[in-house]
This record gives C-alpha cells, sequence and structure tokens, in this order.
C-alpha cells in the first residue's frame, strides 16, 4: 500500500490520483504522522460496499436463525400468497 502525506497529496493530487487508477492499489493519507484516510479507486470502493451489504444480510440470516425467526417453505407460500392476492 502507498503511504502519502496530507500535504504531498495537497501538491499533487492529479498525479497521486492518476496513480491511484492506474495501480487500483489504495492510498493511505497521513496527518502528523498518523493514518487519517484512505483513498480507493471508485470501481473497488463500489465492490466493497457491495460485499459488504452481501455480508450484512448474511448476518441478519444467521441472526434470525439463531433467534427462530425463520418459516418454513409452506409458511412462505402461504404468507406470499396473501401478499400476492
Amino acid at each position: 500500500m502507498k503511504i502519502e502525506l496530507v500535504t504531498t497529496l495537497k501538491r499533487q493530487a492529479t498525479k497521486i490520483l492518476s496513480e491511484l487508477h492506474d495501480s487500483k492499489e489504495p492510498v493511505l493519507i497521513t496527518e502528523h504522522g498518523q493514518p487519517s484516510a484512505y483513498l480507493v479507486d471508485v470501481d473497488d470502493y463500489e465492490m466493497m460496499q457491495n460485499r459488504m451489504s452481501i455480508l450484512e444480510g448474511i448476518a441478519r440470516g444467521e441472526t434470525a436463525i439463531l433467534e427462530d425467526r425463520t418459516f418454513s417453505n409452506a409458511q412462505a407460500k402461504e404468507k406470499m400468497s396473501r401478499w400476492l392476492k
């Protein structure tokens, strides 16, 4: 991973963004020697957001199973048929 100072980002934003788009490698921005932010390619960011949504859905499903908040196939069909009328 590439690391850049915030002052370098201010001075060379176009160059850093161009390198980011070419390499697809995230850039860690530091302020006063401390991590401050990550720059990531738009496509990579959107892919990460999609993955997070999927993982959150899986976690909700696992929680529903553990809490016995599930329906049998027959119960689900009955519920759906009521909604589709």
